[in-house]
């Protein structure tokens, strides 16, 4: 039995009449019917007594039909306090710059349309940064990419961190484009780079971490003429032609006009990638309101892998 044979039922001895009581709930005649009939057996009993003028309600139809009602309103009460008592309260998210260029705005929009009472705080900050934060408690989630930040039951423990696998995204040669040599291949290897002046974030930032284990397993000392650790202020040397980054192809994502003013090449060794890790207090230390924000957060980074708006991005698979 469900509400809606109630509602249907209720309907009927009000109004009478199937055919009006169909009308009103916008039904077919004869599906309305077939419900009513449905009931019944459902009772083994007959609850309206039919007749060219109408339907009237049997003795037990007048019985079934109070409680019905009754059952009704305690079903809009429940709905009415569930409503009441949305989840409230406030969840703390951190992100790197370039995470935040594709994932901070649906981020926001699906929070605040999914629980419009949860005051969000973001941050935008480099990982070092954003893994001090989760250590010091100032922070519940926290997207973030060193490789040392990968599970292992020691950090975790030690950490009391609940991590989960993410995104996997490529990296990117990524150069001014009317300072880049005319023909310039999509696809590069790292050993190509020798010679190319780069411009890197500094030694604690998670990325920067990679490029140096990548360079390193293939002897190459990297020509690295700027270090800056502002994802806007890189971008803007790129695009002044002092010199080219590596970056995944989020670095770009707040240039609306980034197909016409960069060129991009993608690094093609295959372990040379950055690793998008889910970061979060352990899970009895997390709120209801951090654990709802948590599954919204993945769920909007898959999205955008699977719609293809995160390019280069996969979703990584759980450990």
């Amino acid at each position: 039995m469900e509400l809606r044979q109630l509602r249907a039922f209720v309907r009927v001895v009000e109004l009478g009449s199937i055919s009006r009581a169909a009308l009103d709930l916008n039904l077919v005649q004869s599906a309305l019917s077939q419900q009513m009939t449905k009931l019944e057996s459902e009772l083994s009993t007959r609850l309206l007594q039919r007749s060219p003028q109408g339907v009237t309600p049997t003795e037990a139809g007048v019985a079934f039909f109070r409680e019905a009602q009754l059952t009704l309103r305690h079903a809009e009460q429940a709905v009415r306090a569930a409503k009441e008592s949305r989840l409230s309260g406030t969840v703390s998210v951190g992100m790197a710059p370039t995470t935040a260029a594709v994932l901070g705005m649906p981020l926001m929009r699906a929070l605040r349309e999914r629980y419009p009472d949860v005051r969000l705080h973001m941050v935008e900050s480099l990982s070092g940064h954003l893994t001090s934060m989760l250590n010091a408690r100032q922070l519940d989630l926290a997207v973030l990419f060193d490789s040392h930040l990968l599970p292992s039951p020691d950090l975790k423990t030690a950490r009391r961190w609940s991590v989960m696998p993410l995104l996997e995204e490529d990296l990117f040669f990524i150069s001014a484009k009317n300072k880049t040599r005319a023909k310039m291949a999509k696809t590069l290897k790292l050993s190509q780079l020798k010679q190319e002046p780069l411009i890197l974030p500094t030694g604690p930032h998670g990325l920067r971490s990679t490029l140096d284990a990548a360079f390193a397993r293939i002897k190459l000392v990297p020509n690295v003429v700027l270090e800056i650790d502002s994802l806007a202020l890189l971008m803007e040397a790129v695009d002044a032609g002092l010199g080219a980054t590596l970056q995944p192809w989020a670095a770009v994502a707040r240039f609306s006009d980034a197909a016409d003013r960069f060129h991009m090449a993608r690094i093609s060794e295959a372990n040379v990638q950055r690793v998008n890790v889910l970061c979060s207090l352990s899970e009895d230390e997390l709120s209801p309101v951090a654990l709802a924000a948590r599954v919204v957060l993945k769920e909007c980074a898959q999205q955008l892998v699977s719609q293809g708006i995160w390019t280069g991005a996969r979703v990584k698979p759980p450990l």
